[in-house]
């Protein structure tokens, strides 16, 4: 069984009982995992498996193709906002890491960069600037900033699009700043 710190950035329903569930992990990348009976009452998963929570989580390898079993999760600092445009803001930038990285390529660097995302829209409100920074340290890392665009169309040119989210995340942050 694999260990590592991981956070939550989606998850999908595959049956009455089970999640898939993708996680940006610090030392694995990205890894998609199968978490059983997540959803039965009682289970190991219950109030675990919340987005941007960072945990500790075990999973196993399968004996054949690409879905881990998701085994354990331990809660290391809990995502915990009332704000709509923290949640927005965060879900943007998790859709746009899940575009811009491959699964299983280890890139602790954006990994680090999204846990600090995570833990700040936790305490503080979300801000166009830190959009911005978000973007720009996001473009950095993967070596795709030239310094003559912006970052939301280098991401476009590197991704292939911009993920929708932050649209509803930049209309969320302007009409909280509008008199």
């Amino acid at each position: 069984m694999e260990q590592t710190e991981a956070i939550l950035i989606r998850k999908q329903v595959w049956s009455d009982t089970s999640l898939i569930t993708t996680w940006l992990t610090s030392s694995h990348g990205k890894i998609t995992a199968m978490a059983r009976s997540a959803r039965r009452p009682g289970s190991a998963f219950a109030g675990r498996l919340d987005f941007f929570h960072k945990a500790e989580i075990g999973y196993s390898h399968p004996k054949r193709g690409s879905l881990q079993t998701l085994c354990e999760v331990r809660l290391i600092e809990v995502f915990a906002t009332t704000s709509a445009a923290n949640l927005f803001l965060c879900g943007y930038f998790a859709e746009l890491i899940d575009l811009a990285t491959e699964p299983g390529e280890p890139f602790p660097e954006i990994y680090d960069l999204f846990a600090r995302a995570t833990a700040h829209l936790s305490k503080s409100p979300a801000t166009s600037r830190a959009l911005e920074f978000f973007e720009s340290e996001l473009c950095r890392l993967l070596g795709i900033h030239d310094g003559t665009t912006c970052a939301k169309a280098a991401i476009e040119t590197y991704c292939g699009r911009i993920p929708s989210s932050r649209i509803a995340a930049v209309q969320l942050l302007n009409s909280r700043t509008m008199p």
